[in-house]
């Protein structure tokens, strides 16, 4: 078994960094968690104090029901697999599995046993005997995944265990990892920065801004129920756009563009930050039902094949979340010096969209997916969402 509980769990650097900042997070039995959150966030940190790594200030750490708050690494029966892949080079992969075995001093069948095992589970079976200087990236990678699995552990903790790997490999080990948690069902924590691997791995996700967990949920609540506007900000690409707007009875004002609302999901009237993802966005002429629609100008256009970016400027103050934004690829600033005032709004359209820069088009905009967040506090007011911060 192995559930993790985490309790009040602090950690404090010399010179009063605040790195976790009372964390309380239930780990379930065979659960795969992503803790998931821009550079600086506390989740490496929060990560290592589970492992033992680092010493917690205050709080306590439960595994499989033990209090291993003071124990140190050795005694938790975790293994870890970090984004350096630490192989001995002048070891074969077969020696490489089961090192941490013969340290501790197991039989050789029953290191046999599960270093064989765990090669066919990965498919390093016809590799035992290359050194590592003989491997691929991803290779090298499965025989780290390798090492721990060998283990046997109450659970695995990896730390950006893909960050090393191309773009196209990091997809195909996506999958991997998922198949192998599938059939091992072994309590997982991963780190990451990167939101696509959080969202697509993560059976729960807990995002993390200045050391505090934001929200834990399924991915796909994150994404439909953002507690606050740190969550709305981060998670979805591209982002969420996010300006300052007045509901006035059953109109969202944004700019001069007025924006009929669904009633039964709205707060009361007044001043707040209005957040519409892309994808609530389409060319009025794919739009597959009747929906209120906006006229805009395109500044921007980008095909990406499956779908396009539409581009547009609102006249109205843009909200931005700075280090929510740090994760994305796409920049909101200017590299222009002249000076522009308004929001630039994305929105994502069907590919075959016939528009074209300079020119105006018509969108349709789904009112069933505005959201709504406090000027004050930044927290999600939606009438319907259960979006209570974990």
């Amino acid at each position: 078994m192995g559930e993790i509980v985490l309790d009040s769990v602090t950690k404090e650097f010399v010179g009063g960094v605040r790195a976790v900042d009372d964390v309380d997070l239930t780990i379930s039995d065979g659960e795969f968690m992503v803790l998931v959150g821009p550079s600086g966030c506390g989740k490496t940190t929060l990560l290592r104090s589970i492992g033992g790594l680092e010493t917690v200030t205050s709080g306590k750490i439960m595994i499989d029901g033990r209090d291993v708050t003071k124990a140190p690494p050795a005694q938790r029966d975790l293994a870890m697999v970090f984004q350096n892949y630490a192989l001995y080079p002048h070891m074969t992969v077969r020696e490489n599995l089961g090192y941490a075995l013969r340290v501790r001093k197991l039989k050789k069948a029953e290191v046999k046993r599960r270093v064989e095992e765990a090669a066919k589970l990965l498919g390093l079976d016809q590799l035992l005997d290359r050194r590592p200087r003989a491997l691929s990236g991803g290779q090298m990678q499965r025989v780290a995944m390798g090492r721990a699995i060998v283990r046997e552990p109450k659970a695995f903790l990896m730390d950006e265990p893909l960050s090393n790997l191309d773009a196209k490999l990091r997809v195909s080990m996506r999958t991997s990892l998922q198949q192998l948690h599938q059939r091992i069902g072994v309590t997982t924590v991963y780190v990451t920065h990167d939101q696509v691997e959080a969202m697509t791995l993560g059976d729960r996700v807990a995002v993390m801004r200045d050391g505090r967990v934001q929200q834990v949920d399924v991915p796909g609540k994150l994404y439909e129920e953002p507690a606050n506007l740190f969550v709305a900000a981060f998670i979805g690409s591209p982002a969420m756009n996010l300006v300052q707007a007045t509901l006035e009875g059953e109109t969202l004002r944004i700019g001069s563009f007025d924006v009929p609302v669904d009633r039964s999901r709205r707060p009361a009237d007044g001043n707040v930050i209005a957040g519409i993802r892309p994808e609530a966005f389409e060319d009025v002429a794919f739009a597959t039902r009747e929906l209120p629609t906006v006229e805009v100008t395109v500044e921007v256009l980008e095909g990406i094949g499956s779908d396009a970016y539409v581009f547009f400027r609102v006249d109205a103050t843009p909200v931005t979340v700075e280090d929510a934004l740090s994760n994305e690829a796409e920049e909101t600033t200017s590299l222009l010096a002249e000076n522009v005032s308004g929001a630039m709004f994305t929105a994502r359209v069907d590919a075959r969209t016939r528009a074209k820069v300079g020119e105006r088009l018509t969108l349709a905009v789904d009112p069933s997916r505005l959201y709504y967040f406090s000027p004050e506090t930044g927290e999600s007011v939606l009438r319907n969402g259960a979006v209570a911060v974990a």
